[in-house]
């Protein structure tokens, strides 16, 4: 039935129906071919641009007949024209002059000839696969700005967001967001030992502390990549890293080393996550909370003086491998300059 109604139509607008058609089919059938590494498809995409080909033919003899058609209406015209009576002296010099004058337009049309009309079919399928072979090399030849590869995600913007009043409260307080950019840094997955990765999640709070009624500031950021998720707090209270470090050895933790970083006492630390399994097939509760994979951290004080409060700059993996102490050391020396010391 298409085939049918394909023929009702004019050859003007058959014919480069036919050729729109047969070449854009024929070389997204090659591309995809290639994508596809099958040998089926390009064959069926090879028939579209032969049979396109051979529109392109059957349109240039068209035109070809076309253009010789119209001089020779014009001779007949002006033969059948009416001719004023000459002289026979001038009669006999016309008859003279006749033969050079035919043997000009003879010469000029021979110098003029047109291209051959297969020529024309060929150098159409060339363009035709100078297209495909565009489309098949764009993405290897663009930038890599352009070839889709995705980029890191950004932190989100709470300019509107209203902070708690501990925040007020706190001279130079960073709030979740600063947090967030100064952690979401280009050479986190660097630092961290895998610099092929880039971040897939982001985000940043400005709460407070836990048990303090709402009077603590305590703004959190996380980063998280395929392997490794950093997590950072600073928690702007009175407890100093001095008295952080004798509670933990009252409760017996092991793991603890101390150190200095950029002048300010800090400590190293372990401890497990915690897993936590819901259950969405519908029951009222989920599984118990468990022990989730090790975590390592880096708690840094807010000042060389060590006059309260500390940074904690903890990263984990759902393997439970961990970087080396020296990544996050890397990390704390990058990111602790960029935000405000705490004002005694």
């Amino acid at each position: 039935m298409l085939g049918f109604l394909v023929r009702l139509l004019p050859f003007w607008v058959r014919e480069p129906l036919l050729i729109l058609v047969g070449s854009v089919f024929g070389v997204r059938i090659m591309y995809l071919a290639h994508r596809d590494g099958a040998w089926m498809p390009a064959v069926i995409g090879l028939v579209f641009l032969v049979f396109t080909a051979v529109r392109v033919h059957t349109v240039v003899r068209a035109l070809r007949a076309r253009r010789a058609a119209a001089p020779a209406s014009a001779a007949d015209g002006a033969a059948t024209g009416t001719a004023k009576p000459q002289p026979q002296s001038q009669l006999q010099h016309s008859a003279e002059q006749r033969p050079t004058a035919q043997a000009a337009p003879a010469a000029s049309a021979a110098a003029e000839k047109e291209p051959n009309a297969w020529g024309q079919a060929v150098a159409a399928v060339v363009v035709f696969a100078a297209l495909g072979a565009a489309l098949w090399l764009g993405p290897q030849l663009l930038p890599a700005d352009d070839d889709g590869t995705s980029r890191p995600v950004s932190c989100a913007d709470g300019e509107d967001e209203e902070l708690p009043s501990a925040y007020r409260k706190t001279p130079r307080a960073v709030t979740g967001d600063e947090l967030c950019e100064a952690l979401n840094r280009p050479d986190l997955a660097r630092l961290l030992g895998t610099p092929a990765e880039t971040a897939t999640a982001v985000s940043g709070t400005s709460g407070t502390a836990p048990l303090t009624d709402g009077k603590v500031a305590q703004p959190e950021a996380q980063v998280q990549s395929d392997t490794y998720t950093v997590h950072v707090s600073v928690t702007y209270n009175h407890l100093s890293v001095a008295q952080y470090v004798k509670l933990m050895e009252y409760g017996e933790e092991t793991d603890v080393k101390t150190l200095s970083v950029l002048g300010r006492p800090a400590i190293f630390a372990s401890d497990h996550t915690m897993k936590i399994e819901i259950d969405l097939g519908g029951s009222a509760s989920g599984g118990p909370v468990g022990q989730g994979p090790l975590a390592r951290t880096l708690s840094v004080a807010l000042d060389a003086k060590d006059q309260g409060g500390y940074y904690d700059i903890t990263v984990w993996s759902t393997s439970g491998a961990l970087p080396t102490d020296s990544a996050l050391l890397d990390i704390a020396e990058k990111m602790l300059p960029t935000l405000p010391e705490r004002t005694v």
